[in-house]
């Protein structure tokens, strides 16, 4: 059973550094298309898409990281991913535009090294 669970918390890490991932790229990508090309504008700077982000960042990051702090004693990730959805959770506060890339990205960066961080503590 632990070992069931150790596996479902290390996808979940995965799915964390990859949805980070993902994210940077929304924010970049939709950045250049609404402002090169006016394109995309309503569906890519939705706000329903960066609640529903922030909620699934929130609901992995407490799942693996606040399991591993438990587990293994070791705060320094779970700090680290709450900075990073902190930042997250200021950039969906904000205006679209630079300012909310500004604290997205350095937001999704935080997440992933938290997740990766947490990843290699589990070994």
């Amino acid at each position: 059973m632990r070992d069931a669970l150790l596996s479902i918390r290390d996808r979940l890490d995965g799915a964390g550094v990859f949805l980070s991932g993902l994210c940077a790229v929304h924010c970049v990508l939709g950045l250049v298309v609404v402002t090169v090309l006016g394109l995309g504008g309503g569906v890519l700077l939705s706000p329903e898409i960066h609640r529903y982000g922030l909620a699934l960042a929130v609901g992995i990051g407490i799942v693996t990281l606040g399991m591993s702090a438990v587990r293994h004693g070791r705060t320094g990730p779970a700090l680290i991913g709450a900075l990073g959805i902190a930042l997250m959770a200021g950039a969906v506060l904000s205006d679209h535009g630079p300012a909310e890339a500004f604290l997205t990205i350095p937001g999704v960066a935080l997440v992933a090294y938290a997740h990766i961080r947490n990843l290699r503590h589990a070994c």
